[in-house]
């Protein structure tokens, strides 16, 4: 089980650095602050270049606040980007425009991840061994 709680952190980790390097590329791009969208969205979206590393970092130095702060950064992203998708029409419907986005798609599908497995990712290793040693006897 310990080591199941660690594999999920290094899946979140390498999730969460995949997406650094997506801001990143958009900052070598367009810069901070970019024109043209909400300031908030500007900013909120620029924090991700700290936050994200930010969590891959505490996910094994601190696993709790780690495994919190990813939850935290996918649900306000997914909420967040179904908003301005919702907000800023791209020609199509909300519904078409989520589901022809894989950035959309993807975030989604890690969101439900991370719902799903950060129960295990949360625990602590001495109460997982506890559990191991007292049902192996």
């Amino acid at each position: 089980m310990q080591r199941r709680g660690l594999w999920i952190r290094i899946v979140y980790a390498l999730c969460l650095l995949g997406a650094c390097t997506n801001h990143i590329r958009a900052l070598v791009s367009h810069g901070w602050w970019r024109e043209g969208i909400p300031l908030g969205t500007a900013v909120y979206w620029d924090s991700l270049t700290v936050l994200d590393p930010l969590a891959a970092v505490l996910l094994f130095v601190r696993p709790r606040a780690g495994v919190a702060l990813t939850a935290a950064i996918i649900v306000s992203d997914v909420a967040h980007n179904l908003w301005f998708e919702a907000t800023h029409p791209m020609g199509r419907s909300l519904i078409g425009n989520v589901t022809s986005s894989f950035a959309m798609r993807s975030q989604i599908g890690f969101l439900l991840f991370v719902a799903i497995t950060a129960p295990i990712a949360w625990r602590r290793p001495e109460k997982m061994m506890l559990t191991k040693t007292v049902s192996a006897q």
